[in-house]
Parts: structure tokens; sequence; C-alpha cells
């Protein structure tokens, strides 16, 4: 499968597809070769002027008042890269690092650069025989872009830094060699051109995102699992209730949970002698806890496709105009909010899971065996489960607190406010990362609950959910180790499995 680049056209979703699988490759529109031969064409000719434009003929940051002569102009371009290739701590995933090379190939395909697209292919080629460089987590404060993982990322492809081979890091030289791909060597602008973005920000954002829109439909499936498992009403779930108060995502949860149990047995069984007249709002309030929670990946959903096919860097030149504008569109401000509602919206998500299992656990808020087990004191059933679900949620309090508050004055001052995105994405990924643990434990719990309500069936769309987690972890009869258990539901989370199954039955969610 190949994906073509123009600069316009992206989505949350192919980038998602260039990250993860290696086989996917990669390709520039030939029109868009055409609009960045035309903006490398004014470059070369202010080259040859002397004309003295930021980045191009002058340093960077503080040193933009510093004139470079012509005959320094490709030192310059290398020495920024060597120069700003200081991250420090883990190396970034490489399904991470896949996605930032897509994106700044996409970025600079839009025309507005100056580089050529003969530097730009070493990228490309990398990408596509799977060539990923070794890039540090930390280092970016999310202004002038992402400037010390783009520095790293050129850096291999200069042959200078390090790539992943069979899971080692090994020497980028010889290994660009052995895939016969030729070294980038910078000339004007180029090394600006290829660093001044926010790529590393919004490929943690793309990944995380495509993961929480996946989580946030699981969500609906599992909790509808846990109301049954409860022996909650639907009655809540009425749609002249949300249409009273029409918030696209409300909607859309609680229509999902109709249709989950619908034709339930178990609901049927106490419809009319339930005397509770109220759930509690982690049962009730599904459809405005969840729906809210979406509300906000569409938002976030709508700035990160806005910004994967924006030009990031600086100056940017227009071809058309034979004029480049100096300006800041390699802020990371709209991305660091964007991801910082993110996290957010996706620890509510997981924080709202957690209630629900313990409502299940709790012998005194249910009408389950305490923890779910039959011999309760012999066994202790699912009680550290929810333990491991409230630390989880803990941790994500503290991961949601938001990083584009912050903001450290670089540069001598000349930078003076940073968006600190970079630290939103990592965080909002890790929160994504969380979520699944915790509605895994909801999900081993829901089934439990279920079990104990045999013969009746819960929402016909919830039967085959059920099954899918009994086919790899049995009912809990006597206590066993559950971590094993956790990671199988996990799995059936994060393979889309639980989410497959329920709308095989019903159709696709909303």
């Amino acid at each position: 499968m190949s994906i073509v680049l123009d600069g316009r056209n992206l989505t949350v979703a192919r980038v998602a597809e260039i990250a993860r699988n290696p086989s996917v490759t990669v390709e520039i529109d030939p029109g868009a070769i055409a609009g960045m031969n035309a903006s490398r064409e004014l470059v070369d000719a202010w080259v040859e002027r002397q004309d003295v434009i930021y980045g191009v003929t002058t340093g960077f940051g503080e040193f933009a008042n510093v004139s470079i002569s012509r005959a320094d102009i490709e030192r310059l371009q290398e020495n920024l890269i060597r120069s700003h290739a200081v991250g420090a701590g883990d190396p970034m995933g490489q399904d991470v690092v896949r996605a930032m090379m897509a994106l700044r190939i996409n970025a600079l395909a839009k025309g507005y650069s100056g580089i050529r697209p003969s530097t730009v292919q070493t990228l490309l080629d990398m990408l596509n025989r799977n060539v990923i460089p070794v890039v540090p987590r930390q280092g970016s404060v999310g202004s002038s872009g992402d400037l010390v993982q783009l520095a790293h990322l050129i850096l291999a492809g200069m042959g200078e830094g390090n790539v992943w081979v069979e899971g080692k890091m090994i020497p980028s030289g010889p290994e660009l060699e052995r895939k016969g791909i030729r070294p980038m060597r910078l000339g004007a602008k180029e090394g600006l051109a290829l660093i001044n973005g926010t790529q590393m920000m919004t490929s943690y954002g793309c990944l995380a995102l495509d993961r929480a829109m996946l989580l946030a439909k699981t969500a609906d499936v599992l909790g509808a699992l846990s109301v049954e498992a409860l022996k909650g009403t639907d009655r809540a779930y009425d749609a002249r209730l949300h249409e009273a108060r029409p918030h696209s995502g409300q909607l859309s949860v609680a229509a999902n949970l109709r249709g989950l149990m619908s034709e339930s047995e178990i609901r049927e069984s106490h419809r009319r002698d339930d005397d509770r007249v109220q759930d509690a709002y982690s049962l009730r309030c599904i459809p405005q806890i969840h729906g809210a929670s979406r509300d906000a990946i569409d938002y976030v959903l709508g700035v990160l496709e806005t910004e994967i096919n924006s030009a990031t860097d600086n100056p940017l030149i227009f071809a058309g105009d034979g004029d480049y504008v100096e300006g800041g569109n390699f802020h990371g401000q709209p991305v660091a909010l964007a991801l910082d509602f993110l996290g957010i919206a996706v620890a509510e998500l997981a924080n709202v899971s957690e209630r629900r299992t313990e409502r299940m656990v709790n012998g005194a808020l249910s009408r389950l065996p305490r923890f779910l087990t039959k011999e309760g004191g012999l066994n202790s059933g699912y009680m550290i489960a929810q333990y491991t679900a409230a630390s989880i949620v803990s941790e994500n309090k503290v991961l949601a607190h938001p990083a584009s508050v912050d903001s450290i004055p670089t540069s001598a001052n000349q930078e003076d406010h940073n968006s600190m995105g970079s630290i939103a994405a990592r965080k909002a990924h890790q929160i994504v990362t969380n979520l699944e643990s915790v509605l895994a434990v909801e999900y081993l719990c829901g089934a439990q609950g279920l079990d104990f309500h045999a013969p009746l069936k819960p929402g016909r769309a919830l039967v085959p959910v059920h099954e899918a987690l009994r086919r790899v972890v049995p009912h809990l009869e006597q206590d066993r180790v559950l971590h094993d258990d956790l990671n199988k539901a996990r799995s059936l989370i994060v393979d889309g499995t639980v989410l497959r199954v329920a709308e095989g039955v019903i159709g696709a969610l909303r």
C-alpha cells in the first residue's frame, strides 16, 4: 500500500497506518514537487544576491543579526542540526518516529519551505526502507518547532546519528549505505526547513488520538456491560431526554447504549419489580460523561488534521509572489492546548470506568457477591483489580495537569513564550495507554458480574463481547494470578475485538 503526500489531504488515520505498518510506503505527489522546486529557485536567487533573510543568510534565534557568508551557508545548516541534536531521555517508539517522518515530509510537500526535493527524498527513502532514526523523547519546548527531536531525525539522515536495526541502535552512516540511501548534504535554508515544525508533538498526538477514538467507543460497550452486570436501567438513555440537551457526543453515546442493551433478558427480568428509582451517576450519566469526552476528541481531531496539513517552518516562501514572510507558524500552542484537552478527556473515561468497577466489586453498592467471588474471605476475587484501576486513574490525574499553562523563555529571551506542546503530547499518549488498562479491569469485572445472572443474557450485542473474553479468560471460581487475565482482556480492547464483535451484531456505533 502506498500513500501519496501532497501537504493537503493527510488524515490522522493515514498517519497511524504509516506509523504502525512498515509495509506501507509513501510518495510525494508530482504536483507538490513542482511547488517545492518553485520555492527553491527563489532561495537560490536570494543566496546568489546575498539578501539578508533569516535562517538563509543569517544565524538563528538570538544570532539572527549575524550575517553568514555565501561560503559558509552549507556549514551553517549542518551546524544547526548538530548543535540542536541534544535530546535526553529514553528513545521515542519507532511508530512515533515513523509518524514524525511522514508528517515532516507532508509539511515540506506544501512547497513553502524552499527545500530541494532531492533532500526530502532521503527522508522518504529512509521511511520506505524502514531505516528509523533513534530520537530521544525529551528536549522540545514546543516553539520554533520540536527542534531537538527533528534535529536527531535529520542527523540520522545526514549519516551521523543512530538508527534502529532489529531492535538495536547502530550508526546511521553504514546502514544508509547498506540500504542504498544517499545521505543528506544540506544546502541553504534546508536545515532550518527540516527542523522547524510541530511534527514530534503531532506524531504523538495522532497516534494517541487514533487509539482514543477506538477506546471511546469501546468504553460505551464496556459501560453497557457494567450496567447489565449491575442490573441498571436503560431508561436514562431515552432519546427524548438527550434530544432535550443535544450535545453531539451525548446523543451518540445514548444511541449506542440503547443499541447495545437492546433485547436484554437481564433488563427485562427486573424492569417491573426494581425498587431503585435511579442509578448512580457512573451508570445513569454515561451519555453525558462519555459524550463530553467524545466532543473533546472530535475537537482535537479537527486541530490535528489542520496542523498536519500545514506549513510550520520559518520563514515561509511564497513562490507565486516572489516573496517570503517571517513569522511563527512553528509555535505549538494550538496543538498544546488540544493535546492537554485530549489528556483530560481520556482521563475522564478512565475515571468513570473505575467508578463502575468499584460498584461491581463493592457488595454494599450492588446485588452481586462481594468482590465478585462466591467464597469471599477464602478468596479475594477482584478486590485488588480495582486497586490497580484506582492507582492508574490517580496517576492520570497528575498527568492530566495541563502542560500548556507553563512557559520557560529560551534563546536569550528572543523566544520568550513556549508552548510545551511536546510534554502535552507525551502525557496524552500515556493517559491513553493507561485507559486501556482501566477498561480491561472493567471488562473482567463486567463479564464476571454477568456470569452471576446466567442463564439470563445481556443485550444481544453484548453477548459476543462476553463470549470473546470467556474464550481466553475463564470465570473466576477461585483466586488465581489476575495479571495474565488483565493482559488478555486488554489485548481484546486494543486490537479492536471488543468493538468489532459488538458492531457485528448491531452495526457501527456512532
